[in-house]
């Protein structure tokens, strides 16, 4: 049967990157969203906040982006044309790219979540998702994997202060 995910370009392996400490770097995000005003706002805030961004407007973009470039987390629309975000943490998980994601969408696709195991979606963020929350959801998901949000007080074991 033919699948959107078998549209994907073939990943080669990759050794693994080190890390360098959680203060001596920026977070990079991939913001995906096939609406323009979206990608680009979302964009705008976490650049203001210090996080280094790049932009994908559907999930054929974001594939190529993700096996270009080394990201931090992964912010992805759901509903886009040609693949879904859903289809895009499919391809991301099947390829053992263990990276944090946070789906945004406006109905929060439940029975496509419980029927798709061990995609390992960190946060859903309901859209229009209030400034405030979107930002906070972004700063503990990035804290939970040992990354100091912009301004935030490392603690002596790197991690942000509450």
């Amino acid at each position: 049967m033919n699948t959107l995910l078998e549209t994907f370009p073939q990943k080669t392996a990759v050794a693994p990157l080190s890390h360098p400490p959680p203060a001596a770097r920026r977070a990079r995000i991939l913001v995906v969203d096939d609406d323009l005003f979206m990608r680009e706002s979302n964009a705008r805030m976490l650049n203001r906040l210090g996080y280094e961004v790049d932009l994908a407007n559907d999930g054929v973009d974001a594939w190529q982006a993700l096996n270009d470039n080394r990201y931090d987390l992964l912010i992805t629309d759901q509903q886009m044309p040609w693949v879904t975000g859903l289809e895009l943490i499919q391809k991301l998980r099947s390829e053992a790219m263990t990276l944090p994601v946070i789906l945004a969408t406006g109905a929060v696709p439940t029975e496509e979540l419980n029927r798709l195991p061990g995609l390992e979606i960190q946060a859903v963020v309901q859209k229009p998702c209030p400034l405030e929350k979107f930002l906070q959801t972004v700063n503990e998901v990035l804290a939970a994997t040992g990354i100091v949000p912009p301004g935030a007080a490392p603690t002596p074991n790197g991690h942000p202060q509450p």
